[in-house]
């Protein structure tokens, strides 16, 4: 009886981490880029969304940053990621990101 409430108490613990774990997306930029409110060299990240926030982690050197967010749920599942950008000066700013597979469209 004890090793089954062990296995099950087990189980639980994995699941409910599981769910704690904020998934993540692959992001490249092909120039140096402005997202919210902080700055990214050209280069490959890995995003993940967390509440109000996003972590951008270079793939290269796993360097973090965390910038503020808003996260809207849309009407209709996108089926490709997509980065929308603008161009301020010399500096392409990040307005929203669209998450293929999702109906997830982050702004920042």
């Amino acid at each position: 009886m004890k090793l089954k409430s062990l296995v099950l108490a087990g189980v639980v613990a994995i699941f409910t981490m599981s769910m704690a774990i904020a998934k993540t997306y692959d992001i490249s930029f092909s120039s140096p880029t402005k997202v919210g409110n902080v700055q990214l060299k050209a280069g490959d990240y890995r995003m993940s969304v967390n509440g109000t926030k996003a972590t951008f982690t270079d793939v290269q050197t796993l360097k973090t940053v965390t910038t503020e967010v808003k996260v809207e749920n849309t009407d209709k599942k996108f089926d490709d990621t997509k980065v929308n950008t603008t161009v301020d000066g010399k500096t392409t700013v990040v307005k929203d990101i669209e998450i293929g597979g999702s109906k997830m469209k982050i702004d920042f």
